[in-house]
């Protein structure tokens, strides 16, 4: 009745916080990483949050009509809705798509690279170091998550100058900006989302490396079925290809292992990431039953790589 209330008022969204989490086990089926605690809101009782794109000074309105709505609720139709507290505060638009960025700093992967965001300043520590300029904006990518840091580090042990490379699932375009930096010919990033092509083309442009790297939207691989588009080099690289990267959940990972084995050459090598525990076996099996030999298995905490070498 208050979510109704709440959107009869105008909110723009309404969101309900139950109490009772405390001792609720988590779903980690696919890998979720939590960060925010559990809350602490009485058993019993929850919270619900409207909000509404109206001037501050209009809010008095609102909560006055919320106050009598709650007196309607408790003395004439007789719900007991608790100490039903009312409060409301002014939030800064720009601060809720700009607030996580303090708590993202340069971070070192391997001994040789390091991503840094664009706000961010940092001094190289060695002359050799190569230094990822990142603004991943809506897109996945920072470097922060385990499946992208294993990507990373075994890109730098598995990629050999002047292969060319596909990353399928580019997100913010940061293992195609490393590929390249680490001596990739030619790579060719691919993302079925509009949102991480874009930001990934702003990443490479930060970068200065649109000579080596062209991005391009695809449902995984798709793209690589027009062979006219290979025909006229609009995919800025010719098939098959030495190396390809995903660092994309296990389900996926498997609708397109033997599109994957098409697109290398003999000996080519295949970094899967995006993994979680539980998915090592079935992912191993799909890869063994493309053709795939399992070179090596990549950990950190519960994700796994898997270096995958073309038969």
């Amino acid at each position: 009745m208050i979510s109704n209330f709440f959107h009869e008022l105008g909110a723009g969204g309404v969101s309900i916080e139950e109490s009772g989490t405390l001792n609720k086990v988590r779903d980690t089926t696919y890998g979720q990483l939590y960060d925010t605690p559990l809350n602490d809101i009485p058993e019993g009782e929850a919270e619900i949050k409207a909000y509404f794109g109206e001037p501050a000074e209009e809010m008095n309105g609102f909560v006055e009509q919320l106050k009598q709505f709650v007196l309607v609720l408790r003395d004439e139709i007789g719900i007991d809705i608790g100490p039903a507290v009312i409060a409301h505060r002014e939030v800064d638009e720009e601060e809720w798509a700009t607030a996580w960025k303090q708590y993202y700093k340069p971070l070192r992967i391997t001994e040789r690279l390091t991503i840094k965001p664009t706000w961010e300043t940092y001094i190289p520590e060695r002359a050799d170091e190569w230094i990822i300029e990142l603004d991943p904006g809506m897109a996945f990518g920072t470097g922060t998550h385990p499946t992208t840091s294993l990507c990373l580090q075994t890109l730098e042990t598995k990629l050999t100058p002047g292969m060319n490379v596909i990353d399928v699932g580019t997100g913010s375009g940061v293992l195609a900006i490393a590929a390249a930096m680490m001596g990739a010919g030619r790579v060719l990033a691919l993302d079925l989302d509009p949102v991480a092509v874009n930001s990934a083309r702003e990443n490479v442009t930060l970068n200065k490396l649109d000579h080596r790297i062209v991005i391009a939207e695809s449902d995984l691989l798709g793209i690589l079925r027009d062979e006219s588009l290979s025909a006229n080099g609009q995919l800025g690289l010719k098939l098959p290809v030495e190396l390809v990267v995903a660092n994309i959940l296990a389900e996926i990972i498997l609708l397109f292992v033997s599109d994957v084995y098409e697109a290398l050459v003999p000996g080519g090598i295949y970094i899967a990431s995006g993994i979680f525990k539980n998915k090592e076996e079935a992912v191993t099996q799909g890869l063994v039953s493309a053709g795939f030999t399992i070179e090596s298995i990549e950990r950190d905490q519960d994700w796994i790589a898997f270096v995958a070498k073309k038969g």
